[in-house]
């Protein structure tokens, strides 16, 4: 604060003098003062606000302008490189060389932070023909602008006023950004040997502990998506080192383990994230407290946004909680998403955009997979109230029926009512969207009654679940849905399947054998050749003491092989993870002793007929 205050009064001070100056004619002899004010005026003005650079530079241009002028010469129509290219090569004055070199590094300061790195590279070109012509060229194998930027020979600092910023220092800073810039751009462009050779460039160079673990974080993803998952490690990890409230690190290194499938220190990784989050961080000191410019300035570009994106502590948490119930670590999973719950009835909506631009999914998602995490954990009760919600809150969200049509084919031009049509497409998709969280409430508040002994209520909510699903209509010759609302009409299947079995499986359970021959006959409908549906199509049939069908099912169900089994479900896209629970509650119990009885009657019909 009081280091910015001084630096305010100096910017202040220069500023007045530059303006006197320019209140005379522009005259030769006073010209290197001038450029010299000018320098330091601008670079007080930068350090003033420590904030990052933008569009260009106040006072470089009538300062060129200024010059022309005292030359006689004028460039008022000149575009500011072309004012550049005028000014060095027709002002020849000895003793304006060492203040126009130093404006031209100020100059690609400002185009630098603009990321316009080829008028930078043409500036420096100049810059040094003019010094040394026939000397500006790179060797084979060389980034073309850090090689102008080295080659350029910084002008020794003359005695007629002090810099408050040295060449020499501007001159480091220029190559750092630029091998930085570069190498994001190389990154984002998927050249990422490149951009491996020009972050590790800039790693070297002259950059504040925060920058360098800015850096080490793009060389920690650049190394991963190279398919290098431990060198990814090494650099998130430099990073950390460097500057440990480098949070996006830990966080790119959470996902690292993950790929690498190593659970146990992913959670620790992103337990630690979520507390250091919660903490309130130091207040951020001036990032180079000694240079007015310096490379957090001039390196704003979108991909390193993204590649230093602060998590919410909300979105942290969640991944902790998904994480868990994936892993099957049930008892965690339920802590987590009841905190993540909790936040959620404190307004998390106003904090974070659940708009798909987070890690978080949608609102209803998260009940259902918290729901899930509870039936695992034997709170089936705590299930079916989490279920209640969702129910609840999508019960007006959903048009009585709903229809999907066949793929369509897709004009060749766009018709004048493409957009309204996408709008109604986008409402359909979100009504499949409500419609599938409502069916899958029933379906888990169906399975929870089950686990409960309550075999009439289980079927009562299957029953509703289906009933719901009813409300869906495809149309056309096939039941093929349009491509872009697939996703959700298998989702929707599924449901179907899972909810035909859970009541199937009801229905058995209450003595009501015909029933559940129906729901498992109707499931395999939905989804031939399930195994877990054929299985207990195999039951009912055998319970109905229709003994010969029951055996012709079981072996054709048997010589099915796993293979295509396993086949079929790769194609498939992978289910919601608040699915996941009702897939492995779907399978026949007593499969064993089942195909035992099977084996017993066909031996015992195979000796009746020899």
């Amino acid at each position: 604060g009081e280091a910015r205050e001084v630096r305010r009064q100096q910017r202040d001070e220069f500023g007045k003098l530059l303006r006197s100056i320019r209140g005379l004619p522009p005259a030769l002899p006073a010209l290197p003062l001038e450029l010299t004010v000018l320098y330091n005026s601008l670079l007080l003005t930068v350090g003033a606000s420590d904030s990052a650079i933008k569009g260009e530079a106040d006072g470089i241009r009538q300062g060129l302008l200024r010059v022309l002028e005292a030359c006689g010469a004028c460039g008022q129509d000149l575009g500011m490189e072309e004012l550049w290219q005028k000014v060095l090569q027709e002002v020849t004055m000895e003793e304006l060389q060492e203040p126009l070199h130093r404006l031209g590094a100020l100059q690609a300061a400002w185009w630098l932070a603009a990321g316009r790195l080829g008028s930078v590279a043409g500036l420096f070109q100049l810059l040094s023909t003019a010094e040394a012509p026939g000397k500006a060229h790179c060797r084979e194998g060389q980034n073309k602008l850090l090689s102008l930027i080295k080659a350029w020979r910084v002008p020794p600092e003359g005695s007629s006023l002090p810099l408050v910023q040295s060449t020499e220092d501007l001159k480091e800073i220029l190559c750092t950004t630029a091998a930085f810039l570069q190498g994001l751009q190389e990154l984002e462009a998927g050249n990422f040997p490149t951009a491996l050779s020009l972050l590790q460039e800039a790693a070297g160079g002259f950059c504040s502990k925060k920058v360098l673990a800015q850096i080490y974080t793009c060389l920690g993803c650049c190394a991963q998506r190279m398919g290098k998952p431990q060198t990814a490690l090494q650099h998130l990890k430099r990073a950390l080192q460097v500057d440990f409230q480098c949070l996006p690190a830990l966080s790119h290194a959470a996902a690292v383990y993950h790929e690498l499938g190593k659970t146990d220190v992913e959670l620790q990784a992103l337990t630690l994230l979520y507390e250091a989050l919660g903490k309130n961080p130091p207040a951020a000191a001036s990032s180079s407290p000694y240079f007015l410019i310096h490379t957090e300035l001039l390196v704003h570009t979108p991909i390193l946004t993204s590649l230093l994106h602060h998590r919410h502590p909300s979105e942290v948490k969640y991944l902790l909680a998904r994480r868990c119930l994936q892993d099957g670590r049930v008892a965690d999973a339920v802590d987590h998403y009841l905190d993540f719950l909790a936040l959620l009835q404190e307004g998390l909506q106003q904090q974070v955009p659940l708009d798909g631009s987070s890690a978080l999914p949608r609102v209803p998602e998260v009940f259902l997979e918290a729901a899930s995490a509870l039936e695992q954990a034997g709170r089936h009760q705590d299930a079916i109230t989490v279920c209640e919600e969702v129910i609840s809150r999508t019960a007006d969200l959903i048009p009585r029926v709903l229809r999907v049509e066949e793929r369509l084919e897709q004009p060749e031009c766009p018709s004048p009512g493409a957009e309204l049509a996408g709008g109604l497409l986008s409402q359909k998709k979100e009504s499949l969207c409500c419609l599938a969280w409502r069916a899958a409430g029933y379906l888990h508040q169906g399975w929870a009654w089950a686990k409960l002994g309550e075999s009439k209520e289980a079927v009562m909510q299957f029953s509703r679940c289906l009933s719901n699903l009813l409300r869906v209509q495809l149309h056309g010759s096939g039941v093929e849905p349009t491509e872009s609302l697939q996703p959700e009409v298998e989702v929707l299947q599924k449901i179907r399947l899972l909810s035909l079995i859970g009541r199937g499986m009801q229905f058995l359970e209450l003595g009501k054998h015909k029933e559940a021959l129906l729901d498992f006959q109707h499931s395999l409908q939905v989804s031939p050749g399930d195994p877990a549906a054929a299985s207990c199509l195999v039951q009912a049939l055998w319970k109905l003491n229709r003994k010969q069908e029951a055996a012709a099912q079981w072996q054709k169900f048997s010589q099915s092989s796993p293979e295509e089994d396993g086949l079929q479900q790769g194609q498939r896209r992978p289910l919601p993870l608040y699915l996941v629970s009702c897939l492995e509650q779907a399978v026949f119990p007593h499969s064993e002793t089942l195909a035992r009885s099977i084996q017993d009657y066909l031996r015992t019909a195979n000796q009746d007929t020899s």
